[in-house]
């Protein structure tokens, strides 16, 4: 920081104001929204050179930036907190922030404190990003003008139309807990596992800070399948979904002549061979759209017409190439044991087929004895990479042949080895990518750029 910085931010500290807490894409969304409205605030990033850095610099040169260690002046400065999810609320300066009874919130309440339309909200371990975008498609099929972010791409703040009739957003458990006015028209927390254990204490801390999601929701939409988020739910009114056949009011699979359907009740909806994207877990994620959408009033016809054309989100269950009678999936956003056992089991093929899983990365303080306990019937081998492969080949002890690999070229071709015709090449990590790769994207890539030099 230049000395001309050093100034103009003690200048600026001498005033009350927010403060940004984290920059990257959600603080720059959050510069944009306070400036525009006049309030003085300030950037503060434990990072030296964080995302978002020079674009900050550019486009507002008066906002006082304070990068590396926290400063506890410029905390001590602060009339409020808006805070990144990528930030503990744990940090120490936040707690005593808190403790002196500093307003602290997230992008998505001043979002929330902005908007007058209803909002669908939408949280879970898994498919949250598939059940968005699939019911923004829903959306925009039925000619209702929608916006649709949040934790998957754009940031709630830039997302802000006064055009806009409706507001999809998914809802991470980091966002939820800076959340004080979400009174969604309809909610649903898709399912429950384990997952971010490297920033909450306990699983239940963690179920905890999804739960915030049916607080005064208008209607829950209920996952009878997962107990866990089913006893979360605390509206009078629910939409209720499960993979088997269902009650009258409820969404689910109906058998009718060997055939699987789509179902609302008895009434017959869309054969699941209809749906492009495989897995079983793509089923369930198109019943959970299908329920929200029927709570915020979309039609069935144009919310069927969009189930139909929606080939599923890159790097989940994605399918990459067929090579010598081995079909190879990217399914690198499975960053968390829940989406991987949902991936193998969506692609089980009820045969004498198997998958070669590939895994490995950041654990983030998984406990991977759940994995083990499916991989027997669901792989014939285990390919590890990553930082904390060990830690995963000690959990699984065994339960299917494995062997390491180096990066993931060297993962590529030793699962081509392992391969029989008819099998499946899985990568869906069980882990965050950030040992190796910059997101699950580059992860994602680097898989289908390995497959592609083996075609």
């Amino acid at each position: 920081m230049s000395t001309a910085e050093s100034n103009k931010n003690a200048q600026q500290m001498a005033a009350p104001m927010t403060l940004i807490v984290g920059l990257g894409s959600t603080g720059l969304s959050c510069v944009r929204f306070l400036a525009g409205r006049d309030i003085r605030l300030a950037v503060i990033d434990s990072r030296d050179h964080p995302p978002g850095l020079q674009q900050l610099r550019d486009e507002y040169p008066d906002v006082a930036l304070f990068t590396g260690a926290f400063d506890a002046d410029v905390f001590a400065a602060a009339e409020r907190l808006v805070v990144s999810p990528g930030v503990s609320l744990k940090e120490p300066m936040i707690q005593q922030a808190i403790s002196r009874g500093i307003e602290v919130i997230g992008d998505v309440e001043l979002f929330l404190r902005e908007v007058s339309v209803p909002v669908v909200a939408i949280t879970g371990s898994n498919g949250k990003s598939t059940v968005t975008t699939l019911l923004g498609e829903m959306a925009k099929t039925a000619g209702v003008r929608a916006g649709v972010g949040g934790n998957l791409g754009i940031p709630v703040l830039d997302l802000l139309d006064e055009k806009n009739e409706l507001y999809i957003l998914e809802l991470s458990s980091f966002q939820l807990e800076t959340i004080r006015s979400l009174r969604a028209r309809a909610a649903v927390i898709l399912n429950l596992s384990a997952d971010h254990l490297d920033r909450y204490d306990s699983y239940e801390e963690y179920v905890q800070a999804k739960a915030v999601i049916y607080h005064n929701a208008e209607i829950a939409i209920v996952n009878l399948d997962d107990p866990a988020a089913m006893q979360l739910a605390e509206n009078s009114r629910s939409i209720s979904f499960c993979m088997r056949a269902p009650q009258p009011d409820q969404y689910g699979i109906c058998d009718v002549d060997a055939v699987q359907w789509l179902c609302r009740g008895e009434q017959l909806l869309l054969q699941t061979a209809a749906i492009p994207s495989a897995g079983k877990h793509n089923q369930a994620n198109a019943l959970a759209a299908l329920a929200l959408g029927e709570a915020v009033g979309l039609p069935m016809n144009s919310m069927l017409r969009a189930i139909r054309d929606f080939r599923g989100l890159a790097h989940r269950t994605w399918f990459v190439a067929e090579i010598n009678h081995v079909r190879w999936y990217n399914d690198s956003k499975g960053t968390n044991v829940g989406a991987s056992i949902a991936a193998l089991e969506g692609l089980d093929m009820a045969d004498e087929s198997r998958s070669i899983l590939i895994a490995g990365g950041d654990c983030k303080g998984a406990d991977f004895s759940p994995l083990a306990d499916k991989l027997p019937a669901y792989v014939r081998a285990l390919v590890l990479v990553g930082r904390d492969a060990p830690l995963i080949d000690k959990a699984v002890n065994g339960a299917v042949p494995g062997v390491n690999a180096v990066d993931m070229n060297d993962a590529v071709r030793l699962a081509a080895d392992l391969a029989r015709p008819g099998d499946r090449v899985l990568l869906s990590p069980a882990c965050a990518s950030f040992d190796m790769y910059e997101n699950y994207m580059q992860r994602g890539e680097a898989f289908m750029e390995a497959v592609g030099r083996l075609a």
